[in-house]
């Protein structure tokens, strides 16, 4: 079911019950009032009726010590005739609770009689056929005699002005009722229309349709709710971005790698098989297995290159404060003297946090590859330095550079600028991508500057640690 339906039903039954209850109540309310004044008429009535008939009683001749019978008879015949304008019905019992006068149509059962006593009014409700009357009960003491005098009052109108009133009410009900459904059902499309905008924008986005954004068209909670999702949105959007950039990278990798590998091994098997089905001299031979060994070596440091890129990417470092003199005391032992290259360490004393044999790796594969990218005696720049925001080390060569359009493919693994120069030089093309997977659990980030044919500049910076004692 629908929320705007919800909605109008709830809203249908809490209308029907507060118009049923309240209805019920006014028009119930106003009956018993009118019934309660009516019924004080009526004892007010039976009141001045007693007394009247004492009054005539007084009037009797003195010859008669009790009130005889008849003349009972024709005092209430009096005051019968008395209220005929007003529907009057008596009846007088004696002490014995005899009948002695009734009116034409006051046929009574003796219930009210029995119950009433002298000094002692009673009444009841009744209801003959279609007509409704307040029967009334009092004691006269009339010439001493006690005599029981019972009114009937027609009281009908009262309950047709009910009967009336409950009809009416209905009717009101239904139209307040009618006109309620119209009016809800403007106002719970207006309230739901954000909720139905929510939907379509997840439909949209079931689909496929990652861009597609709800209307937001409010201020209160829905309309928060609507920034919420579109917020949540934009989040998933850039998620997926993400993801099938990571995908497609994979997919390049593995194209890569399959590459890499195909065109060594099978210059590999090629030497081998030659080697092996034909006999060949000193110097062909010796060729053909220093090729293989040369080939070789480049997929063994491919293949270990690829299983760091894997572990750094999923293991986390654990951070130690470290002193940066002994990581460029071996950076010194490593390079200098064996490699024909003009080195030059230029850094400031420091602490930082890291994990020593990792970036040992990160700074190791950015000279390697500032070598790479240099002529046979070239000068390369290893610096390190302190600022507020952290220690920075830095590498710098004056190679052939990076064109500015390809700088943002060089930390993919298996990318190289020139192809045929890294291979020369037994690249593979996975050092930087490894650094960039090293700096990522160290918090840091790969810094490149380059300008073709000048030479580049490769830095990250790493958070300082406390004073070693």
């Amino acid at each position: 079911m629908r929320f705007s339906l919800k909605i109008l039903l709830w809203t249908i039954i809490v209308m029907a019950l507060a118009l049923g209850f309240s209805g019920f109540y006014f028009v119930n309310y106003v009956f018993e009032t009118s019934l309660e004044r009516e019924v004080g008429q009526a004892m007010d009535e039976s009141s001045i009726l007693g007394f009247a008939f004492e009054t005539a009683a007084l009037s009797v001749p003195a010859k008669y010590s009790v009130l005889p019978d008849n003349t009972v008879e024709e005092i209430a015949a009096n005051l019968e005739r008395g209220g005929q304008s007003t529907g009057r019905l008596l009846r007088i019992s004696d002490e014995e609770k005899n009948v002695l006068y009734a009116s034409d149509g006051f046929e009574m059962d003796d219930e009210l009689l029995m119950q009433t006593r002298e000094d002692i009014k009673t009444y009841r409700i009744i209801q003959v056929e279609n007509a409704y009357y307040v029967h009334t009960g009092t004691t006269v003491n009339a010439l001493n005699r006690i005599l029981y005098l019972e009114n009937l009052k027609d009281v009908s109108d009262v309950f047709t002005e009910r009967a009336m009133g409950f009809s009416l009410y209905r009717k009101v009900t239904l139209i307040m009722l009618f006109a309620g459904i119209l009016i809800m059902q403007l106002i719970s499309s207006l309230l739901t229309k954000p909720v139905r905008l929510l939907t379509e924008a997840t439909k949209r986005m079931a689909a496929g349709d990652y861009a597609y954004r709800a209307k937001q068209i409010s201020q209160d909670e829905l309309g928060q709710l609507t920034r919420d999702f579109n917020s949540m949105a934009e989040a998933l959007e850039k998620n997926i971005e993400k993801l099938e950039e990571e995908i497609e990278a994979k997919e390049e990798f593995m194209g890569a790698f399959a590459h890499e590998l195909k065109t060594p091994l099978t210059a590999i098997i090629g030497y081998a098989d030659m080697l092996r089905s034909h006999k060949l001299d000193e110097e062909k031979s010796m060729m053909s297995a220093n090729y293989i060994y040369t080939e070789g070596k480049r997929l063994e440091a491919m293949s270990l290159r690829l299983l760091d890129i894997i572990v750094a990417g999923k293991e986390e470092a654990q951070l130690q404060q470290v002193p940066v003199e002994p990581v460029f005391d071996y950076l010194k032992e490593m390079f200098v003297g064996s490699r024909k290259m003009e080195f030059h360490f230029d850094y400031e004393p420091g602490v930082v946090l890291a994990e020593i044999n990792l970036i040992k790796t990160v700074l190791v594969n950015l000279i390697d590859n500032a070598c790479k990218a240099s002529e046979d005696g070239g000068r390369i720049e290893v610096s390190g330095s302190a600022s507020e925001n952290g220690y920075r080390f830095a590498v710098r060569d004056y190679g052939i550079g990076i064109p500015e359009e390809e700088r943002h493919k060089i930390t993919k693994a298996f990318y190289m600028v020139d192809k045929s120069r890294a291979r020369s030089k037994n690249g593979a093309g996975l050092g930087l991508a490894l650094c960039v997977e090293i700096l990522k659990i160290h918090n840091s980030e790969l810094e490149i500057e380059s300008e073709a044919g000048e030479g580049s500049c490769f830095g990250f910076v790493l958070a300082k640690g406390g004073e070693q004692e």
